[in-house]
């Protein structure tokens, strides 16, 4: 991507169009792809219950709403999203296996819908986020992950 001298939303507007160009992405895509994706994880048998335990059937609008800005913020650099999204994902009883869940379906979903770049993008970004949120819930639970280590299921 090429410098931009101005600065600002000026700047983030000229990199967001750039990554569009580069990869196909824009907010339509993105809303369907955070649907679809919604979509799979509401039908699986491991995360769904996750899910539910959570939202409602009246808060999975406003979930995704706030999904999609999240995604485009990440992706197209928009700045849409200010969220908190490791504070709200840190009491989740979630394990490494379940993260690994939720990036299958979101490759699966992005690769099926996006063109190479844009899926390769959105993977990428995904694959961080996980990672990250990983390894915040680990030292949430007050251990710490070595290279490699996965984050073991909570206790019941």
């Amino acid at each position: 991507m090429t410098a931009h001298p101005e600065g600002g939303p000026a700047r983030r507007e000229a990199l967001t169009r750039e990554v569009m160009a580069a990869t196909g992405l824009d907010d339509t895509m993105i809303g369907l792809v955070v649907d679809r994706f919604y979509d799979r994880v509401r039908a699986d048998p491991v995360l769904a219950p996750l899910f539910a335990a959570r939202l409602s059937d009246a808060d999975w609008g406003p979930h995704l709403a706030k999904m999609k800005r999240f995604w485009a913020s990440l992706a197209l650099m928009t700045g849409d999203y200010h969220g908190r999204p490791m504070q709200a994902h840190l009491p989740l009883p979630v394990s490494g296996a379940d993260f690994d869940r939720w990036l299958n379906l979101f490759r699966e979903t992005a690769t099926e819908l996006c063109t190479p770049a844009g899926a390769a993008l959105l993977i990428d970004k995904a694959e961080r986020v996980a990672a990250s949120l990983e390894l915040g819930i680990a030292a949430g639970r007050g251990r710490m992950l070595r290279r490699g280590e996965r984050l073991p299921a909570t206790e019941a």
